[in-house]
């Protein structure tokens, strides 16, 4: 017996499952430090993942996104609530967001059953460059406003986040985090108020993505990581289950330092982290 057959397929997945606590734990701590859910680190570490694992171009992209819903849900719960504690959420937006963004993730999860798999990557890769061009370049000159717009303008940008949200696989947190900032709101009012989308998507959402997947399972049944046990519909159920003891354990941690620590070597790094993320899938885009 050649004992390589057996070590070269443990050391992998002993790599991968290392790979995953560590991409866990820091999409924990983003999550609490910038009010996101993790999901722009959650989704190219899943893309990897997904690729070694030989998972077709097809269905690769949905099912990171689909995944990084479900990993978004405890963390953004725990993120949330220790920025609550602190009483720096503002609960009258998250009143007013609730209903538009419930909606534009339904919609975005119905979009994701028929979208082509470049649809994703486009999406994301528009979305996460504008925010990193806000995390390097932004200044607090840049505004649309001294105060927040009317309601139906706030209804308006509730459902955007919404869609656009479900199709990238984030909290929702880098959009809002925007926009608020954008309307003269303190950076940290946003973060913490930002933290509270991530449970209005990641729920919805992550059941969008187990609707949206479950028909297209039986068309690749000799595709392992697609099947169950491992995978319902757009959710991978092993991505799931090792990223969340260290993202829920990192996320208080992360929310921690957002009151305490200056932000801006943290955005310049997330900027750069954002920009290599575009370049690569605008590199997959090209191909």
């Amino acid at each position: 017996m050649d004992f390589s057959d057996v070590w070269h397929p443990l050391f992998d997945l002993a790599w991968l499952v290392v790979a995953l606590l560590a991409a866990g734990a820091i999409t924990g701590l983003l999550a609490g430090v910038f009010g996101v859910g993790g999901g722009a680190v959650a989704v190219p570490i899943l893309y990897e993942l997904f690729r070694i694992l030989e998972v077709p171009e097809e269905v690769r992209m949905p099912l990171c996104v689909g995944t990084s819903l479900a990993i978004i849900i405890p963390t953004s719960i725990r993120s949330f609530n220790a920025h609550r504690a602190k009483g720096a959420v503002d609960m009258s937006i998250l009143r007013v967001w609730a209903a538009p963004v419930v909606i534009g993730v339904i919609m975005g999860s119905v979009i994701a059953r028929f979208a082509p798999a470049d649809l994703f990557k486009a999406v994301f890769v528009v979305v996460a460059g504008l925010s990193a061009i806000r995390l390097l370049f932004g200044k607090d000159t840049w505004r649309f406003g001294l105060d927040m717009p009317a309601k139906p303008i706030m209804l308006a940008y509730g459902w955007l986040i919404g869609v656009l949200s479900a199709l990238m696989g984030i909290g929702g947190g880098q959009l809002s985090n925007l926009f608020m900032t954008f309307y003269n709101r303190p950076i940290h009012q946003a973060v913490a108020t930002s933290s509270g989308l991530g449970i209005l998507i990641s729920i919805p959402g992550a059941l969008g993505y187990i609707y949206a997947g479950w028909p297209h399972m039986a068309d690749y049944p000799n595709v392992v990581a697609f099947q169950l046990p491992l995978a319902l519909g757009y959710i991978s159920l092993l991505g799931f289950v090792l990223f969340i003891p260290t993202s829920t354990w990192m996320a208080p941690v992360g929310a921690r330092l957002a009151h305490r620590l200056s932000k801006r070597r943290l955005e310049v790094a997330f900027g750069i982290f954002l920009l290599l993320v575009c370049a690569r899938f605008a590199a997959s885009l090209l191909v």
